[in-house]
């Protein structure tokens, strides 16, 4: 899987990679198989989405090329996080999807803030830390945008992320755009190291799309991305 999401939090898009042995002739029953032992892959995904939950579709599948790893071999995550500051809360509509926000939000607060944060960090204060493993991460978008009178989206772009990494950079930039915290209080938390307690909760976040190499670049991609980073 691409990307390893907080329970509550929504994707659009999702990337899965399974490793499987081939049906040897007369073995695939009433799918079509190709010389490869293959069968054909569309009638499949029309089969998994019979009995798959009404919340999960499979959209696509095909054969990986080599050295294709979903998780290891991306490039950058994107997501998406919804927040309403309407004094009313949230549109009915929107509520399995959109964070309810009591204060009404500076879009340019939100984003002073925000830009900050960009570039390559240790984003330790922002994750949920495992042991053994790196908080080192290049955020490479992090945006606010208001796309209706009472609708606020952040959009946040990154190489990898950390555990709950998105959910607690949303939660402190909103303390910012409320005018509760100064602009530069997110980077100050960064540099301190401290883990934030300001988390955003997890229905508000979608996972939008996963970027990959071409594919003779993505065993090459898999290797530097398991590699262990730090900032020196």
């Amino acid at each position: 899987m691409a990307g390893r999401t907080d329970s509550g939090v929504h994707a659009s898009r999702q990337a899965v990679h399974v490793d499987v042995a081939p049906f040897a002739p007369g073995q695939g029953g009433r799918l079509p198989v190709d010389e490869s032992g293959i069968p054909d892959l569309q009638q499949l995904c029309s089969r998994w989405n019979r009995i798959l939950p009404g919340d999960v579709r499979v959209l696509n599948a095909r054969v990986a090329a080599a050295g294709f790893d979903a998780r290891f071999s991306a490039l950058r995550r994107h997501y998406l996080y919804r927040v309403s500051d309407a004094p009313w809360g949230v549109d009915p509509l929107r509520r399995r999807n959109t964070l309810g926000w009591n204060r009404p939000l500076d879009v340019e607060r939100l984003n002073a803030g925000a830009r900050e944060l960009l570039g390559l960090r240790d984003f330790a204060a922002f994750c949920k830390q495992r042991e053994g493993a790196t908080t080192v991460r290049e955020l490479q978008c992090f945006s606010w945008e208001r796309v209706e009178e009472h609708l606020v989206v952040a959009r946040v772009s990154a190489d990898a992320f950390c555990h709950s990494m998105v959910r607690s950079l949303v939660g402190s930039l909103l303390m910012v755009g409320d005018g509760r915290r100064e602009s530069g209080w997110p980077a100050e938390i960064l540099r301190s190291g401290v883990r934030t307690s300001a988390v955003a909760p997890a229905h508000g976040l979608t996972l939008l799309d996963i970027d990959y190499p071409a594919d003779d670049e993505l065993a090459a991609r898999a290797a530097h991305t398991r590699a262990v980073r730090t900032l020196e």
